[in-house]
């Protein structure tokens, strides 16, 4: 079963209260996505495996670690993007693909449209990158797509999320496990995650 990991540390959970304020305008709201990514990449990529290797210092040589994987990031459009900003800058060597998904607001279906991603590698460890994971739909589609690309080692990195698509992507996609700052309380009607941010892609981009 996959995992969810709620991130409790202190300069996280400021940050996700300062996203969450109507007040926060959308310079500040865009800095802050990037800002808390690049945290949530921190505390996702803490397991992954690392190599022995020798470095020559100004003095003498010296042993350190660096990474033994591939590390991808595929942010989901558009609200994603921003994301990957942070996440890059953490990770810049990273493998990047894009999905673009949206949900119907009728039916609250996922509906896809753009589909570009790396090659597939048994040390690709391919994070997802979405601000809000509401009905778990949307993320599960995506998650679905990775696979038939013969992407296995999968996590989501998100900034909330809802138990309902904690529930559908546990359900759907028993290895992937979720990195996120909060998890709130549920959904509404109309699909919004309740507190949660808003409307995340009018509060990043000042459009609908």
């Amino acid at each position: 079963m996959g995992k969810l990991y709620i991130a409790e540390h202190p300069l996280i959970q400021s940050k996700i209260r300062r996203l969450r304020d109507k007040n926060t305008n959308n310079k500040e709201f865009r800095e802050l996505v990037s800002e808390l990514s690049s945290l949530l990449v921190y505390e996702a990529t803490k397991n992954l495996p690392v190599k022995d290797v020798e470095v020559e210092t100004p003095h003498e040589p010296a042993n350190g670690k660096e990474l033994d994987c591939v590390v991808g990031f595929v942010p989901i459009l558009r609200t994603g993007i921003n994301m990957a900003e942070g996440a890059l800058g953490i990770i810049p060597t990273a493998k990047t693909g894009h999905i673009g998904i949206y949900r119907d607001p009728d039916t609250l279906q996922p509906i896809e449209y753009y589909c570009k991603l790396p090659k597939a590698s048994d040390d690709l460890h391919m994070f997802m990158l979405d601000p809000c994971i509401a009905t778990g739909g949307t993320d599960s589609h995506a998650i679905a797509l990775l696979k038939e690309r013969n992407i296995k080692n999968i996590s989501i990195i998100c900034l909330i999320c809802a138990p309902e698509a904690v529930k559908k992507i546990q359900s759907e996609h028993t290895d992937v496990d979720i990195y996120a700052a909060a998890m709130d309380r549920g959904i509404s009607k109309d699909g919004y995650i309740l507190p949660g941010l808003g409307d995340v892609g009018y509060r990043l981009y000042g459009t609908k």
